[in-house]
């Protein structure tokens, strides 16, 4: 009688915790919502110096011009990216680290800059800068976009 039991083969029972309904670790959904808070704020931008290009209160029509295409193109490439990851793909990571890195840079430069709003704007870019950048760099995101 000494019948050893084995557990049936299948998948585990318990699912893992922080991976949603998809299957994907919680890390890439804060990844994923980071970015388009970081893509609305860019694409916020663009609208607005378009705005002030349109009603003739721009300086420079050239820069403006500039502006609203570099921070559509940003956005686009921010979205680009993490639906890449999104899809599994490793291809969007270096993208999404190289931007928040520019945006922990320029956080730490409005931290300096004076005006409270401006501060505020600093301390909340350099949040948003490094959650995303750490669930970017943890072991289950990484593994789930490696494809």
């Amino acid at each position: 009688m000494g019948a050893s039991v084995t557990p049936p083969a299948g998948p585990d029972p318990e699912p893992d915790a922080g991976s949603g309904s998809t299957g994907r670790p919680g890390g890439l959904l804060l990844v994923a919502a980071g970015v388009c808070l970081e893509a609305v704020l860019l694409v916020g931008l663009a609208v607005m110096i378009a705005v002030e290009l349109v009603r003739g209160a721009s300086d420079s029509v050239g820069v403006s011009i500039f502006l609203v295409a570099f921070f559509a193109g940003v956005a686009w490439a921010l979205v680009a990216a993490t639906r890449a990851l999104w899809s599994g793909r490793r291809g969007g990571r270096a993208p999404l680290v190289v931007w928040q890195i520019m945006q922990g840079l320029v956080g730490v430069s409005l931290l300096t800059s004076g005006p409270l709003w401006a501060v505020l704007g600093g301390v909340v870019l350099l949040l948003v800068a490094a959650a995303v950048l750490v669930a970017l760099m943890t072991r289950r995101v990484v593994e789930a976009t490696s494809g």
